[in-house]
């Protein structure tokens, strides 16, 4: 007993016990109570705080724990501290509720759990069953979907082969034409040469002569003519060589695509056939997700449809393509020898005038050497008369020196000095003035000169296109491809 009032501190070692009469039997909760709330000593006190004393009074038996001990759970009586009573229900742990509710929780617990797993088993085998069965329909439908892809890519190889042959067949027909429209091509070269060739000689003739006549003018639409007829047949031989070469790519795209087509047709086959017992059978890890597909079936079809069509249509356009070299070799033939009559009439003509022309500009020569002579008589007289002007300026300019050494005052601005200083200034007017029609007359002569050269140069000219004309472009005409040999036959 200790005195009222003092601060009080003990050790708790255990809860308080309960009446007996609110516990079940120790054989149901053992197991239970040991493993929520294992056994230990507290080893160390508690340290009360401080209190008023009229709250406390001291305890004068210690507990024990005798009821519920077992025999793992034995404790030395001697190594128990002293319980105070009052202070035992302040650190109880639970209450008994608690520890109703936690039995109930565990019971609880284990029912929930065996339902789950009682039900898991039940689920898990309706998976299995339903699984196994899912599967071997999906298999199933896999096989019948390669089985009718099977069939669809044989019949697309059987269109594909039959167009293939009607294709080879086209293409050799045009490869045929192309090689006439090649050597009718060949044939118009030499036209074409000797139309060139008499520019080629008429470009040669010098200055004004170089003029767009009705000889050139001729000349140049035989030109035209001739190359309108090889572009015609160039375009026609470049829409043979596009043409082919759209028939061979057409023909490249169907042999491609039955080449993957029977490649597919292999490939699929072997899938369709193939079972759980077949050999080559493995996994591929992930190979479900690789999506390695650029086509879908509507596209997979009209891929090849439209590599059928594209084919015939290219047949169909080598065909029209054909009967157009056909009739160009006849047109073209006929074009290029009314050309040739017509140049020749140009040439005769042209002549004619070119001769005409060389007499009048050898009458305008000889009176512009006339002018000439004359024209350097003037400027003889001009250069002797600025000469004789220079005498009368020095003169004057050295008079007014010697007055500007005249002393002091007599430096007088008299009469003297200002007619001296416009004498000064009249006569080098007079010789500016003379200098410039010197030039005038110098610039006269140049283009005196100059026109004479001219006149010599176009005589010249004319005299080289007089031998151009008739002597070499002439020359060269006189012959002239057959219009067989102009349609590609040889």
């Amino acid at each position: 007993m200790e005195t009222l009032g003092s601060t009080l501190t003990s050790t708790c070692a255990h809860p308080a016990p309960a009446p007996t009469n609110f516990l079940p039997a120790i054989g149901t909760m053992a197991s239970s109570y040991r493993d929520r709330f294992p056994h230990y000593n507290l080893t160390h006190s508690l340290s009360l705080p401080w209190r008023p004393s009229t709250y406390y009074r001291a305890a004068s038996n210690s507990p024990t724990l005798g009821p519920y001990c077992t025999r793992s759970q034995r404790v030395r009586e001697s190594t128990m501290v002293p319980f105070v009573s009052n202070r035992t229900t302040l650190f109880t742990r639970y209450t008994p509720d608690d520890w109703y509710r936690s039995n109930l929780t565990n019971y609880q617990e284990s029912n929930t759990s065996r339902h789950n797993s009682e039900r898991l088993r039940v689920d898990t085998s309706r998976l299995i069953q339903d699984k196994h069965q899912q599967t071997r329909k999906t298999q199933a439908d896999s096989t019948q979907n390669l089985g009718e892809r099977v069939n669809d890519i044989s019949f697309w190889k059987s269109e594909i082969t039959h167009e293939l042959d009607e294709m080879i067949g086209e293409t050799n027909a045009l490869t045929d034409i192309k090689k006439r429209l090649e050597r009718a091509l060949m044939e118009t070269e030499a036209p074409l040469q000797v139309a060139r060739e008499c520019l080629l000689h008429r470009e040669k003739r010098m200055g004004i002569d170089l003029v767009h006549d009705e000889v050139e003018t001729e000349l140049l639409t035989e030109v035209d003519v001739v190359l309108c007829c090889q572009e015609r047949m160039k375009l026609h031989l470049d829409k043979a060589i596009a043409q082919l070469a759209s028939d061979r790519a057409a023909q490249h795209e169907l042999e491609k695509d039955l080449s993957d087509k029977q490649a597919a047709y292999r490939i699929d086959g072997k899938c369709h056939h193939l079972r759980n017992t077949s050999d080559g059978v493995s996994y591929f890890r992930g190979v479900e997700r690789v999506d390695a597909t650029v086509s879908v079936p509507e596209s997979w079809a009209k891929f090849t449809d439209d590599n059928i069509l594209r084919s015939q249509s290219e047949r169909a356009a080598s065909a029209k393509l054909r009967d157009d070299i056909e009739n160009l070799l006849v047109v073209t033939a006929n074009e290029m020898w009314n050309q040739f009559n017509k140049v020749n009439l140009a040439f005769t003509n042209r002549i004619a005038e070119t001769a005409d022309a060389k007499n009048k500009i050898q009458i305008h020569l000889s009176k512009t050497l006339q002018e000439i002579f004359q024209t350097e008589m003037t400027i003889e007289s001009i250069k002797k008369a600025i000469k004789d002007k220079s005498a009368f300026l020095k003169v004057a300019q050295t008079r007014l020196d010697e007055r500007t050494r005249r002393p002091n005052i007599e430096l007088c601005r008299d009469m003297a000095q200002l007619r001296l200083v416009n004498e000064v200034y009249e006569v080098d007017d007079t010789i500016q003035t003379l200098q410039q029609r010197l030039r005038d007359a110098e610039d006269t002569l140049q283009s005196l000169v100059h026109t004479k050269a001219t006149l010599e140069h176009d005589l010249a000219v004319k005299a080289n296109s007089l031998y151009i004309d008739q002597e070499k472009c002439m020359g060269m005409r006189k012959s002239f491809p057959n219009t067989l040999r102009l349609v590609g036959f040889c």
